[in-house]
């Protein structure tokens, strides 16, 4: 494998894609697949789901023009795409009971542990120093959730799963609590069978649980309504209607990765950095809301949570604690920030008092 990228046959292509695909398990993958950069019509796909509006606060799916569409663009003469997945679900997190207590804050499964985005793209980095070290230099560049791309239409085109009805990803054998991530290169390798079948059925228990009735019709979301995108991608106030739906969810949501019976065959993760921190897979909504900017930026560091600020994170445990049942503790824990210097908790607080039947009366 020394020759140079371009002097290789087609069978040492060959034996380089499994190489590639045995390293990559070697780093922590569960599963590579390799694939062209035509998205075909996942394209048509986007196109269809932006022209209505859909992506709501998500500027950047439709911003850097046919970048996404055309990945050869975001890194000039990639010929192919290695689509990795890694697991993340965390064994013995007991999810549904948590959804259970509403006194207790719902975060979803993938932010429970340490920030993906930096263990993934260091591991498909070193995947592309192994494929160098082996055949010389080549041009190619790591992504994880870094770049306008359709992830999740690359890892169906290079076979790891299908898109569901809920949108996400799913393989028949690991169910969909996995992270995606792509290493763009020049090397002509031979491709991945698509994962051209759809095993969702008749089965629809995903678009029916969906606390906001987020799903349009099977495969199509509309984002403005998603508990994720309301707790995360949302900068400003979550609409009256949708706060009661929310429940204790506080970062994220799994609704429809929860009721999907494919994940009956999820594995739990490999990788110890996935692990629950700061035991936020049990914390209760009160102590998280006492938490005062300096806790809640060390207890997130590292953390996706980080991402959504201070701010935003007591905007939505106040609507957890507006939907939380009356105690003295809730109750006290919100008049705490009444006067929070922030209109947008402040209008939380006083919305989840009033759910309670008590006035924003504040503590002396």
């Amino acid at each position: 494998m020394s020759a140079p990228k371009h002097a290789l046959s087609s069978e040492q292509l060959a034996h380089l894609a499994q190489h590639i695909k045995e390293w990559g398990r070697a780093l922590g993958f569960q599963q590579i697949g390799i694939t062209d950069v035509d998205l075909g019509i996942h394209r048509d796909h986007l196109k269809r789901w932006l022209a209505n509006g859909y992506q709501g606060e998500l500027e950047y799916m439709s911003a850097h023009g046919d970048k996404r569409l055309h990945p050869d663009q975001l890194h000039p003469g990639t010929l192919r795409i290695i689509s990795a997945r890694m697991d993340y679900m965390a064994p013995e997190v007991e999810t549904l009971k948590l959804l259970d207590h509403p006194s207790k804050a719902y975060v979803s499964r993938y932010a429970l542990g340490r920030d993906y985005h930096k263990l993934i793209r260091k591991r498909l980095t070193q995947l592309g120093k192994e494929i160098e070290a082996q055949v010389g230099g080549h041009g190619y560049r790591a992504f994880v959730d870094s770049a306008p791309i359709l992830e999740r239409g690359l890892a169906q085109k290079a076979g790891l799963g299908w898109i569901g009805k809920n949108t996400m990803t799913i393989n028949p054998k690991a169910g969909s609590y996995f992270f995606l991530g792509e290493l763009f290169t020049d090397l002509p390798l031979p491709i991945d069978s698509p994962f051209e079948a759809l095993h969702c059925g008749s089965c629809s228990a995903c678009l029916t649980y969906c606390p906001t009735q987020a799903f349009v019709s099977p495969h199509v979301l509309d984002a403005r309504k998603c508990i994720s995108y309301l707790t995360i991608e949302n900068k400003g106030p979550i609409p009256e209607h949708f706060r009661k739906p929310m429940g204790n969810r506080v970062f994220g949501c799994d609704d429809c990765q929860l009721v999907c019976p494919w994940n009956k065959f999820s594995k739990p993760t490999t990788e110890p950095d996935f692990h629950p921190r700061h035991q936020l897979d049990q914390a209760d909504l009160c102590d998280l809301f006492r938490w005062d900017e300096p806790t809640f930026l060390k207890r997130t560091e590292g953390s996706a949570i980080r991402r959504i600020g201070y701010e935003r994170w007591l905007r939505n445990l106040a609507v957890g604690l507006g939907n939380a049942a009356t105690t003295p503790d809730v109750i006290s824990a919100l008049r705490s920030r009444v006067n929070f210097p922030s209109a947008l908790v402040q209008e939380h607080v006083i919305w989840a008092l009033e759910q309670h039947n008590e006035s924003p009366q504040t503590s002396p």
